[in-house]
């Protein structure tokens, strides 16, 4: 790294990745930092640089006592040892600045000495405290995932039919008569613990009653009028528990019943098409079930409205894992033991990571928000517009295109962030709108995408 480079990381501030630190004396001080990093998602501490971004650097005697105290902090005072990585920076007057690389860790968790595990905040770091955020750090680094959390339900809570079916169509083996050779089966399909008792995947898929052992993993379906919520009004609600099986099957007939159906051309008496593909449905659903964190103790909700459907499940996306890696087909297993027994058919299933991609070649106008700091990830289905018949239109595209050349001849310089809101649609739908009317020489940007407006051509 030149010096030229160096400036340029300093200007760019403390944050996440980086730290800067005039001088490091207290071993423990450092250990802290190097394990908040490992922890995390790696990053750099800068040693001789002040936290306004000064250079004072250090000297040589400095730069040979920090050398020695990083090495032995990275070796002797981390649980796990760390390989760091240091490189010196000259900065003039026979100054130094020392860069200290430390990679995100392979054998999480790491600990300071006092047996403390810390996590990075921002350009700062913190304890982890509780047992829940305990328990997702070791999801998060692959060596627990909350499918394997024990609960205190004994096998007699087994709904026998449910699992001597799976028994015979899925191994063709049959049911254990007895309690002893069930528990071990139970116990070598990774769906009970070696102390007897059920975990949670083996409630969810074959429990009897699942919602008496573990009554907030449900989903709650509420069908509103109009495009928001009511505290009071609704005109379908239902709450839908038992095996996960179940739970599917009630879930996506509420959201069938409570689309339009669109004739197409045919009879009277033939059965309407829903204005949505039923397809569409499946995969969502099957995703939010799979895939919601369950160390987040929060239903599934399920709402309906007059413009979109929103399935909110609790729980960000894991990891580094974006909305644009999901639309791109990218996935992390988050309950290893629920997809596995998800692809032996205990839910539609089609692959790993594929269905959010068939979701939206069946149905393009959907959104995806991950929320990290509400612990939430919503699909939102947008809906056709209705004409007064109650029959999707299939007229929406070109309404929409009307609407949005008419707001721009009243406003040029609305956003499209702005003009989704006005018409209660996707950005992705105004998106295409704006593609098209430019492409046709409807429409034209004058100035940058910042502080320009349009020009609508008469």
């Amino acid at each position: 790294m030149t010096l030229t480079e160096l400036q340029a990381e300093i200007a760019l501030g403390e944050d996440s990745r980086r730290q800067f630190k005039r001088d490091a004396t207290n071993a423990d001080s450092l250990v802290a930092e190097m394990a908040a990093f490992a922890n995390s998602e790696g990053g750099t501490i800068f040693l001789g640089v002040g936290d306004d971004g000064s250079l004072p650097g250090l000297s040589r005697p400095d730069v040979k006592r920090l050398n020695q105290l990083i090495g032995n902090a990275a070796s002797q005072h981390v649980r796990s040892p760390l390989t760091v990585q240091t490189e010196n920076i000259g900065v003039g007057d026979d100054r130094v600045v020392i860069v200290l690389s430390i990679p995100k860790g392979r054998d999480k968790p790491y600990f300071d000495r006092n047996g403390v595990i810390w996590l990075k905040s921002g350009a700062d770091k913190r304890r982890v405290n509780s047992k829940e955020e305990l328990r997702r750090f070791f999801q998060m680094s692959d060596q627990f995932h909350a499918d394997q959390l024990p609960t205190r339900a004994g096998i007699e809570k087994l709904d026998k039919l449910r699992f001597r079916d799976f028994l015979r169509d899925v191994y063709n083996q049959d049911y254990p008569d007895s309690p002893a050779e069930r528990l071990r089966l139970l116990q070598n399909m990774d769906l009970a613990t070696d102390n007897g008792m059920l975990n949670l995947a083996g409630v969810l898929i074959f429990a009897e009653r699942p919602e008496w052992i573990k009554p907030q993993f449900i989903v709650k379906a509420i069908r509103y009028p109009g495009n928001a919520i009511h505290s009071t009004e609704y005109l379908d609600t239902e709450d839908f528990s038992g095996p996960l099986r179940k739970v599917f099957d009630d879930s996506l007939a509420f959201i069938m019943r409570n689309l339009h159906k669109v004739q197409a051309g045919r009879g009277v008496n033939a059965p309407g098409i829903p204005e949505i593909p039923s397809s569409v449905f499946e995969e969502l659903l099957v995703n939010a079930l799979i895939h919601r964190d369950y160390l987040v103790s929060a239903t599934i909700r399920l709402f309906i409205f007059d413009n979109r459907i929103e399935i909110i499940s609790p729980g960000h996306l894991p990891d580094n894992l974006t909305v644009e890696k999901i639309r791109s087909g990218i996935s992390n297993i988050r309950n290893p033991i629920l997809v596995s027994y998800v692809a032996k058919g205990i839910l539609p299933y089609k692959g790993l990571g594929s269905g959010i991609k068939r979701a939206l070649d069946d149905w393009p106008d959907i959104d995806f928000t991950d929320d990290r700091d509400g612990c939430l990830f919503t699909a939102t289905v947008h809906r056709k517009e209705v004409d007064s018949s109650g029959k999707s239109s299939g007229k929406s595209s070109g309404k929409t295109r009307s609407r949005v050349l008419e707001l721009l001849r009243q406003t040029p310089e609305m956003t499209i962030p702005d003009l989704a809101e006005t018409l209660t649609v996707s950005t992705r739908a105004v998106e295409k709108q704006i593609a098209k009317l430019r492409e046709e020489g409807l429409i034209r940007r004058i100035g940058p995408a910042k502080g320009g407006h349009w020009e609508v051509v008469e």
